[in-house]
């Protein structure tokens, strides 16, 4: 395997001796210069990965250096190193889009993190990610023998999500296999779950909040309170809004999450229907249960 390649640009670089043989100890192959230009010249002759440039040079300084380097290869990692602290100089390199940012004076430990950061987070994070998941592995399992309420549920499915979502952006495809074979495991216990207890949450057993409930139980106080604006996502699949939650989130700042359960399963256009509908459940209690039993049965029929 190749050594990964640094280019150390300092006019000081003859102070850094320990520095550069510390990185040479870590199998790192380290190519120094002592200013911009000469940055510039070695770049276009020589193949490296990643930069470590001083921002502070006598000649072309270093976020001059930058600009330049980034003309040459605009993929190259640079991380920029400054004894200054001046919050322009910060902003000018970030803008620059250079890969991190470090203020002297730095230690032989700091730059190694930065290299890790830079070069090897993919690889860190994918290993760590299949290592946690093998961890959650047992677990789930476990848990899955075990759960026997809604509010149990929802937590696993919440679980499941977030580890498709963590495996999806590594390269494992064995561990993914393995996740979605967990999945199809929890759809088939959830599916006895809700087969054992659906009906009595409509005949006045304990019933977690429905489509139909929805609005009485957990918008309606919240209109009472303050002006609200309610938006309504049909065929909205958890693991979908979690995949973009984080750019909602730069607009809107979430301070409570709830689930509830579909007024009947896989049947998508009724619990639409049934979240606008306001029934009053008291009046109309028995109404709603006999039309909810007669779908059901439809829908166990076809699932059958």
């Amino acid at each position: 395997m190749n050594k990964i390649k640094i280019l150390r640009v300092d006019d000081e670089v003859d102070l850094l001796k320990p520095h550069i043989i510390f990185l040479q100890n870590k199998n790192y192959d380290v190519i120094t210069c002592q200013s911009g230009q000469e940055a510039l010249e070695e770049l276009e002759k020589t193949r490296v990965d990643i930069v470590f440039l001083d921002e502070n040079m006598p000649g072309i300084s270093g976020l001059e250096t930058l600009s330049e380097i980034k003309v040459i290869d605009s993929s190259l990692p640079v991380v920029m190193i400054t004894k200054s602290e001046e919050e322009f100089i910060m902003e000018e390199a970030i803008g620059s889009k250079i890969a991190d940012y470090l203020i002297k004076p730095v230690n032989p430990n700091q730059i190694l993190l930065s290299l890790k950061k830079s070069l090897d987070h993919s690889g860190l994070v994918s290993e760590k990610t299949t290592s946690s998941y093998q961890q959650e592995f047992r677990k789930i399992a476990m848990n899955m023998s075990m759960v026997n309420s809604y509010e149990e549920w929802a937590e696993l499915y919440k679980k499941l999500i977030y580890w498709e979502l963590q495996l999806e952006q590594i390269e494992d495809s064995g561990m993914f296999e393995i996740l979605e074979s967990q999945k199809v495991e929890a759809n088939n216990q959830f599916g006895k779950f809700i087969d054992k207890n659906y009906q009595d949450w409509f005949n006045g057993g304990d019933a977690p909040i429905l489509s139909h409930t929805l609005f009485k139980n957990w918008i309606a106080p919240e209109i009472k309170e303050e002006k609200t604006l309610l938006i309504v996502v049909d065929n909205l699949r958890y693991d979908q809004w979690y995949s973009f939650e984080d750019t909602v989130g730069s607009f809107y700042k979430k301070t409570k999450e709830k689930s509830y359960f579909s007024i009947l399963p896989t049947a998508t256009q009724y619990a639409g229907n049934a979240i606008f509908s306001r029934i009053d459940t008291i009046g109309h209690g028995k109404k709603i249960s006999r039309l909810v039993e007669k779908r059901y049965r439809r829908w166990r029929q076809k699932s059958l």
